[in-house]
């Protein structure tokens, strides 16, 4: 199966013996990785006053 690589878009080959899969190289998947770090990539997500929430959810975020 051929896939584009998710950070330059360069066809590669899914196949095992390529270890940087889905990307086509290390390069590509460290410049994904720092992306991630840099947190230019986000995961949306609801925003949740304390007042929504009820006992039971504070009682398991809390340790």
């Amino acid at each position: 199966m051929i896939v584009d690589c998710p950070n330059c878009k360069k066809a590669v080959e899914w196949d095992t013996s390529n270890p940087f899969r889905p990307f086509c190289s290390e390069r590509c998947k460290l410049i994904d990785l720092g992306a991630w770090a840099n947190e230019d990539y986000r995961v949306p997500a609801e925003n949740v006053s304390p007042d929504d929430l009820d006992q039971g959810d504070l009682d398991s975020t809390q340790h």
